[in-house]
């Protein structure tokens, strides 16, 4: 059997030159537990543009026939030094139709799935049965595509919480998808959490869907309300999409601040509460700065990753949030998006401009049908 079609490659030589091109490639009859799907649709989410760009630079974009060329600073190698010569297809997650089926998986045949497992920029994608979940009736390709990381990104959140002992929640970068599908999830959940944005806007976006604690990073007494909110709240965890600069480390220290207050007796190191800081992602590429002596020694900051967490929670836990995903796939997990584009519209510089600058409030989709 065997279907051909175009996948999205991305490509750093030994010089720094980063090449994105679509190449033709032949997929295969699948094996017994294996399926063929047509993707119809797949996200373009921040994680997926650390391998399609890496750490070029994109402001030395250029068309070069069909294909795209950025330059990666020699100083900047290093970092990807294992990936280097190497084409790779782009893509964590997506969505279509099941086109042809191993023996064991005939089941899913012609049937429309959610699937995760890399390579999803491309017009066909074998993969293992186990990583395909059927969508419920009535979802489309659309509704399905982002089912994986985003939503399993805030479950992983509020489970994290939960495994530590903490009881409240602290978000930045909070108007995101992500960010309001971990709001809807704490407040059915009655999770207190305070979301940090940076503008008035995502405050309302936020505000609009129940938030109660929702503040601007830009506001003049963002540190006052700060404090206020965790006094209230009691949040001793935080999930920071930024990284970079002191957002972090004035979190940790407002809730040193409420830790002290809840004391009986006098420590010199502090408080005993601990309180943990986790940075999952990198909106600012500036170094992380913490101002380590304000807010005392029972702290801790790391790195937050989905699937290295879905693998410490174990398989029960990670098929209870894949079940809760699929039951509440339209509504607390929806995934809006404002542009829907063709395979070959990624390649575009303006349009790939456009979907770089990670703007809160834009999403976009990719239809591999559309061309």
């Amino acid at each position: 059997m065997g279907f051909t079609g175009r996948e999205l490659r991305s490509t750093i030589d030994a010089d720094g030159t980063l090449t994105l091109s679509l190449e033709t490639v032949e997929v295969g009859d699948p094996g017994d537990d294996e399926v063929i799907v047509k993707v119809e649709a797949a996200p373009i989410n921040p994680s997926d543009l650390g391998l399609l760009l890496g750490p070029a630079d994109v402001s030395t974009l250029e068309r070069s026939g069909d294909a795209l060329r950025l330059t990666v600073a020699q100083n900047r190698l290093g970092g990807v030094k294992a990936r280097l010569g190497q084409s790779m297809p782009v893509g964590n997650e997506g969505a279509g139709t099941v086109v042809a089926a191993g023996a064991n998986a005939e089941a899913l045949e012609g049937k429309q799935v959610g699937m995760i497992g890399g390579a999803m920029y491309a017009d066909y994608r074998k993969i293992a049965a186990r990583d395909v979940v059927p969508l419920p009736d009535g979802a489309s390709a659309a509704d399905g595509a982002a089912m994986f990381v985003n939503p399993l990104t805030a479950l992983g959140f509020v489970e994290t919480a939960k495994m530590e002992g903490h009881t409240a929640i602290v978000h930045t970068a909070a108007a995101s998808n992500l960010g309001q599908m971990l709001q809807k999830i704490c407040l059915a959940d009655g999770i207190p959490l305070v979301n940090i944005v940076r503008s008035d806007e995502q405050v309302a976006i936020l505000r609009g869907i129940g938030a109660r604690h929702v503040l601007n990073s830009k506001d003049a007494d963002f540190a006052q309300k700060l404090q206020a909110a965790i006094d209230g709240t009691g949040a001793t965890i935080a999930f920071d999409a930024i990284g970079g600069g002191t957002l972090g480390s004035d979190i940790l220290q407002a809730m040193e601040r409420a830790a002290v207050k809840r004391m009986t007796d006098y420590n010199r190191y502090g408080s005993l509460e601990r309180k943990q800081l986790y940075i999952y992602g990198a909106l600012d590429l500036a170094p992380t700065t913490l101002n380590r002596l304000v807010f005392g020694f029972a702290w801790s900051v790391g790195g937050w990753l989905l699937f290295p967490f879905l693998q410490r929670a174990g398989k029960d836990v990670a098929q209870r949030m894949r079940e809760r995903v699929a039951a509440e796939l339209t509504t607390t997990f929806a995934s809006n998006y404002t542009r829907t584009i063709g395979l070959a519209e990624a390649l575009d510089p303006d349009v790939l401009r456009a979907y770089e600058r990670k703007a809160t409030g834009e999403k976009f989709l990719i239809d591999p049908t559309r061309g």
